[in-house]
């Protein structure tokens, strides 16, 4: 997760360059007036009222660019609608924001398997998680998610059990966390991996002038995009939502 304002940022008023920084400003698109329309005409008015609370609650946290942003989670709120999706996965949660997107989203009998190595962060949006009336769907696992991975797949029962997994976590695994999930969603669900156009960077030049940990992570999401693009098991979509979201569909 990242913020893309690495002097870049298109010269708007104070007030829209605030608003974006207080609350994670993850678009892409060159222009931030484009942008503060898209939000406040098509996702602002649509935004449930926990989501709204949530997004505001963590705007105040110091590392609130982590944060899912808001055009991304409608579309993942949507995305869970039109694929009917019941069993799903999380890796990486912060305090929540796509979490309660997904959770919304879900029949009252829909389940979410969130891992993250931080409960802290998850237990500030608990509160309004659990006002929602959505935190029964929600199993949190605090810790290292991919010896959890490796711990499920002993169990063939999980293999191919889930409709749809979101990952937003650690750039440099994210390999490491496509080879166990492609086992564990089904033949026709869909695996999410988060900020794979990362800042932009993927297509900066070897001597952009790039923030540390945006040129460390880099490399990781540029391999990782070469092997989603030959991998036979997925179809695959990328879309400039947020920092860039891969959708990858298993096929066989």
């Amino acid at each position: 997760m990242a913020n893309n304002n690495d002097g870049s940022e298109s010269q708007q008023n104070g007030k829209d360059n605030f608003r974006h920084q207080e609350v994670g400003h993850k678009s892409l698109l060159q222009s931030d007036a484009l942008y503060q329309y898209i939000l406040e005409t098509s996702v602002y008015p649509r935004e449930p009222e926990s989501m709204k609370q949530l997004r505001e609650i963590t705007a105040k946290h110091p590392w609130n660019l982590m944060t899912t942003s808001a055009d991304e989670g409608q579309f993942l709120n949507m995305l869970i609608k039109l694929i009917n999706a019941k069993n799903t996965m999380e890796i990486g949660v912060f305090t929540g924001y796509s979490l309660l997107a997904t959770a919304l989203a879900l029949p009252d009998d829909g389940k979410i398997l969130a891992m993250d190595i931080n409960r802290d962060n998850y237990e500030i949006g608990l509160p309004v998680i659990e006002k929602a009336g959505v935190a029964h769907k929600i199993e949190f696992k605090e810790g290292p998610a991919l010896p959890q991975l490796d711990q499920m797949l002993q169990d063939v029962k999980n293999h191919g059990s889930y409709d749809f997994i979101f990952v937003d976590a650690d750039k440099d695994n994210y390999q490491n966390y496509h080879k166990r999930l492609i086992e564990l969603v089904k033949v026709g669900g869909v695996i999410g991996y988060d900020n794979t156009l990362w800042n932009g960077s993927v297509v900066a030049p070897p001597d952009a002038p790039l923030r540390k940990y945006v040129r460390y992570y880099r490399d990781f999401v540029l391999e990782l995009n070469k092997a989603l693009a030959v991998d036979p098991r997925i179809e695959i979509c990328q879309l400039p939502v947020g920092d860039g979201i891969t959708l990858c569909r298993r096929i066989s």
